[in-house]
């Protein structure tokens, strides 16, 4: 497809001089116009009951309007991950609580006339509350009693193909267990949402969010409102990666527009957005693999453990979403995963850049390289021995994975990364080691083939000046996404991408989309788009023969209506003909449906320092490797994968959420709570695989999610070998790392009890 115009190309992304100028209006730019403001009162004891809530010093603050606590909430509760009625999700959150589950737990709210009113106020507001002991760890969890009154404290969940493997001569087995911690999301902007009562009782509700239909659907559900009396609009964003997924302050906000009759704004500050939203889900996993004589994978079972924080939020489906990727990355017979979510009494988890994906590959390809350590082989040559190929089936029914390249990722990373010579050099035996990594990674292309359904439509139409207008809900979230719709649409039609606007999201005008989440955007949006383009381009063309009498075979549409004798007219002037000629617009509607999701694959290398006096890791050098079917918008796509590497870089070295035994958070603002910034981060090279996967537009498939999944990984496994450790507890601070060293050193053969592997010419039994 050398002859592309548009895609393929690194057009400009549609907002960049608005957003590097500064002239980008978010949310909470946009004048208040009379809007009230909101501040919540968030739970101060992990688990607990509120006793009295005492609003006498706040309601003395001029501008206070009103004190809203857990009897102004509505009786019904909600699952903040539901967007049709049929999904059968725990309902267990209200809107404000009076028993609350952890620390950030919303018990109430102030509304005054300005936000100063609102804060000062809020500080004024005394609450009496009776701490309870609070559960934190979820192995702990999962023999503690329920503190969720008449909600279960597991829900487990299995996946399985084939039959086990019969122990023989030469087989050989490894056990491992890996922690990944919770991690927030650290967008720059805080958690922030507006709503009012417009004409004919409509709830307007404005918000930076990822699923506007699904805010409708459970903003309509809780305060039994007609869904066509629910009005969401998206508002810019600055940064979500799942954060604003699901629908956590949209209530809140609505709550108290409908009580009052007043347009509110509910702002969060950082503390407020770590402590009072959704967290990356922590987890603990164990794998047992079972190879043969050659290497070759045989049986795995794998056994994890999801802590959901205190509300049931999306916490199981991303458990069940982890599973499912375990059986379309390696080729293994037999195979078992067993999933028990859990609660704590933490900050709930949910949706966060690659929906369990980092998690469970993190468990996974850190065994592989420990078992490849047990097996005397390169791990490059054991995944290399086990990989899917193009064209596989998934064992466990779900959809077929597609133009699969996950080989030529290795393959062309290994020469790329000069792996081989890299793997061979000796670590060395100072202060400073250096070695490298690698881990692969696999992640979906939208909804098709899973519970949920997948579909979307568009409006396009072209105007009287010949510029496009695509109406459509979709969401940009920093991505590029209307950028790209742009180029798939403008490709099609000749059309420069400036000359197309590509609306966002609003309920009441926008056709229905299910959202901008599950790497579902490029590949199922963009289809869309590709397709309502294709539909539109045919019937422009033969609205302009029947308006100008000449045969629809001898026009061509390139930019401008092209005749085979020569004639040629502007976009707009056939436009204006066809609506004086016809009295028609040119304009269509679009209902589309994916009928495959194929996988996404990765590889990435890295390479790290370890100072063995200090305990600190830097890496210095990271190559990741894509398949990406074709890069649409190419500076915009490595853009991502920049963005998802430093993601990976934290969950493997610096960022988690931790709790003391209270429950209460130990790093809730940046200042305590390690990311990794610009001049820790090294220099990232980019290699993409494009090997056209049929379906998606110009062949090409998801990216935004899965650059993020196999980073950490990588980076352990590089550490691992660079130190000669077995470390297995995410993230590797230096205190894990010196404790690690100082193991290693009083016991010499290196096991410290974390795994054990045996190789049996009888049985194959592993001790």
């Amino acid at each position: 497809m050398s002859d592309l115009r548009y895609v393929g190309r690194d057009i400009a992304r549609n907002d960049i001089v608005q957003k590097v100028s500064g002239q980008m209006r978010y949310l909470a730019d946009l004048r208040p116009g009379g809007t009230c403001h909101a501040r919540l009162l968030l739970s101060p004891v992990a688990h607990g009951r509120v006793k009295a809530i005492d609003g006498t010093e706040a309601a003395k603050v001029p501008g206070f309007i009103r004190l809203f606590t857990a009897e102004d909430s509505p009786r019904r509760r909600y699952n903040s991950a539901l967007f049709l009625p049929d999904q059968q999700d725990l309902k267990d959150q209200p809107v404000f609580t009076d028993r609350p589950l952890f620390v950030g737990d919303m018990i109430g709210a102030v509304l005054a006339e300005t936000d100063e009113a609102a804060r000062r106020a809020a500080a004024l507001v005394r609450v009496d509350i009776e701490p309870f002991e609070a559960v934190t760890d979820p192995v702990t969890a999962l023999s503690a009693p329920s503190f969720r009154d008449g909600f279960p404290q597991i829900v487990e969940g299995r996946l399985s193909c084939g039959e086990g493997a019969a122990p023989r001569e030469g087989h050989a087995e490894l056990t491992t267990t890996v922690r990944t911690p919770k991690i927030h999301h650290a967008a720059m902007e805080n958690h922030i949402c507006r709503s009012h009562l417009d004409y004919d009782d409509v709830l307007v509700v404005q918000s930076p969010c990822q699923m506007i239909f699904t805010v409708r659907f459970v903003l309509s559900e809780l305060f039994d409102r007609p869904i066509n009396r629910v009005r969401v609009i998206k508002a810019p964003m600055g940064g979500t990666f799942g954060g604003k997924q699901e629908v956590m302050i949209e209530p809140a906000c609505a709550l108290m527009t409908l009580a009052t009759g007043l347009p509110v704004q509910l702002n969060l500050d950082r503390n407020e957005t770590i402590n009072a939203t959704r967290t990356r889900a922590a987890s603990v996993g164990t794998v047992r693999t079972v190879v043969d004589g050659e290497g070759y994978f045989l049986h795995r079972e794998t056994d994890v453990v999801v802590d959901a924080g205190a509300y049931a939020t999306g916490g199981h489906r991303v458990a069940m979403a982890m599973g499912k990727k375990l059986f379309r990355l390696y080729r293994i017979p037999s195979q078992t995963f067993r999933t028990r979510t859990t609660f704590t009494n933490t900050t709930p988890s949910g949706a966060c850049r690659g929906y369990g994906s980092p998690q469970i590959h993190a468990i996974t390809e850190i065994h592989i390289d420990l078992l490849a350590r047990k097996l005397a082989l390169d791990p490059a040559v054991l995944r290399l021995k086990n990989l899917v190929e193009p064209g596989d089936l998934d064992p466990t029914g779900a959809p077929p994975l597609g133009n699969a390249r996950i080989k030529d990722c290795l393959l062309k990373g290994m020469e790329h990364f000069r792996w081989n010579e890299r793997i061979a050099a000796e670590p060395g035996d100072g202060r400073y080691r250096r070695a490298v990594g690698l881990a692969c990674a696999t992640h979906g292309n939208g909804y098709f083939g899973s519970p949920y359904p997948d579909f979307l439509s568009m409006a396009i139409r072209l105007c009287e000046d010949g510029t496009l207008l695509v109406n459509a809900g979709l969401h940009e979230l920093g991505n590029g996404t209307l950028t790209v719709v742009a180029q798939i649409t403008g490709e099609v039609l000749g059309l420069d991408p400036s000359r197309i606007v590509v609306t966002e999201g609003d309920t009441q005008t926008a056709p229905f989309d299910v959202g901008c989440v599950a790497s579902r955007v490029t590949y199922v949006c963009g289809a869309c788009a590709y397709e309502a383009a294709e539909k539109l381009k045919t019937l422009f063309r033969d609205q302009i023969a029947e308006a100008t009498g000449k045969d629809a075979e001898g026009i061509e549409l390139d930019g401008e209506v092209r005749f085979d004798d020569g004639k040629r007219l502007s976009y707009g002037d056939a436009v204006c003909l066809i609506a004086k000629v016809l009295r028609q617009e040119v304009g269509i509607y679009h209902n589309y449906a994916p009928k495959a999701n194929p996988a996404s694959f990765g590889v990435h290398f890295a390479e790290v320092e370890v100072d063995c006096l200090t305990g600190l890791s830097r890496v210095t050098d990271f190559l990741a490797v894509h398949d990406v079917g074709k890069a649409i918008n190419p500076r915009l796509l490595k853009g991502q994968i920049y963005g998802g590497v430093q993601m990976g870089l934290g969950m493997a070295l610096s960022e988690e959420l931790a709790y003391d035994r209270s429950g209460r958070p130990k790093n809730d603002r940046f200042s305590r709570y390690p990311l990794v910034n610009a001049p820790d981060m090294p220099p990232v090279d980019v290699l993409l695989i494009e090997e056209h996967e049929p379906g998606g537009p110009y062949g090409a498939k998801s990216i935004g999610e899965i650059c993020t999944v196999p980073t950490a990984a990588a980076v352990v496994n590089a550490v691992n070998r660079a130190l000669v450790t077995e470390l297995t507890e995410l993230p590797l601070t230096p205190e894990r790392i010196i404790a690690a060293l100082a193991e290693r050193e009083s016991n010499k053969t290196g096991r410290g009890g974390q795994e054990q592997v045996m190789f049996s010419r009888t049985t194959g039994d592993s001790h």
